[in-house]
């Protein structure tokens, strides 16, 4: 039975400073910072069990993180050593807008003097992919801030540039996008927020969350799905979980918000942090409105786009 092959995309290091190493040596790896140590005999196949196992021990040796930050870090060098398979295929970005695209052609290797000492050997492929040829789904999944991403959902637009045919761009009929012009409007919304932050209402009193020096919290990953931004208030005490709708929000959304600030109170807020949520759509309707008057630590805030051509 033939066994279908998974896609990822997979950071060299912070600022991809190893990109260059990693495709000279034709590998990929994760850092190791005294915690795991050789994993050979120590990669069980459930990640949950990696985790616990070693979540406590990375928590003791890093006292001022978060139990978030201890499970992604563990998470991901599992997913790095044992969850990505031989014959899956990576995307690495160069660090200068550009991705090489690899098929990993080991198990897991472990190279205690390395830079990456959890290691998987690739076989690099001719082809280096622009971002700017990506698909806007690509694009976003390919410019995660995460390790590692899962992007099998966009493998025939990959296997198209292992071919050397570059995939005509996203349109209104691409089938993995319900109505393009929306996603495209929600993922501009996003990004302008994120850019413009500072310059904003919500960015007065809030910073957008950030780890060891970058930013994590745009598409910030919990276990229930990522939230569209997270942000901190400048003096630590509290954290903001915002969803952002591109038109009319709906009372579903509450529900979808507060499982978002549960998961932030229990796996982010390790010194008595508040959680508040903010919804930020178009419009909102009178269900909306009730629910928010119900829980009482979620608000709303109306965008409005403006968009004029004007002939001279």
């Amino acid at each position: 039975m033939t066994t279908q092959k998974s896609y990822y995309r997979v950071r060299l290091g912070k600022g991809h400073k190893n990109a260059d190493k990693c495709y000279q040596g034709e590998f990929f790896g994760v850092l190791d910072a005294g915690i795991f140590g050789d994993l050979s005999y120590d990669l069980p196949e459930d990640r949950n069990v990696f985790i616990e196992k070693f979540r406590s021990k990375f928590l003791e040796r890093n006292p001022t993180k978060t139990k978030g930050a201890a499970t992604r870090a563990c998470g991901t060098n599992w997913n790095v050593s044992k969850g990505i398979k031989t014959g899956d295929i990576v995307l690495c970005p160069n660090g200068k807008g550009k991705y090489w695209i690899g098929e990993v052609i080991s198990d897991y290797l472990y190279e205690a003097d390395s830079f990456f000492p959890h290691q998987r050997k690739v076989a690099w492929f001719p082809a280096l992919v622009a971002h700017a040829d990506m698909s806007l789904g690509l694009k976003r999944s390919a410019g995660s801030i995460k390790t590692d991403v899962n992007i099998t959902k966009y493998a025939e637009e990959i296997e198209k540039f292992i071919s050397g045919v570059s995939p005509s761009q996203l349109n209104a009929s691409d089938e993995s996008v319900e109505d393009a012009s929306e996603f495209a409007l929600e993922e501009h919304l996003e990004d302008f927020l994120v850019k413009n932050w500072a310059s904003t209402e919500l960015g007065k009193k809030y910073d957008i969350y950030e780890e060891d020096g970058e930013i994590i919290g745009q598409q910030f990953q919990t276990d229930t799905g990522p939230i569209d931004i997270l942000a901190i208030s400048k003096d630590k005490k509290e954290f903001l979980v915002i969803e952002l709708k591109k038109g009319q929000a709906s009372d579903k959304v509450v529900g979808q918000i507060l499982r978002y600030m549960d998961y932030v109170q229990e796996a982010e807020a390790m010194r008595g942090e508040k959680v508040r949520g903010a919804i930020i759509a178009f419009e909102d309707n009178k269900g909306l409105e009730r629910a928010l008057s119900a829980v009482g630590n979620i608000d709303f805030y109306e965008y409005k786009v403006n968009f004029s051509l004007s002939k001279k």
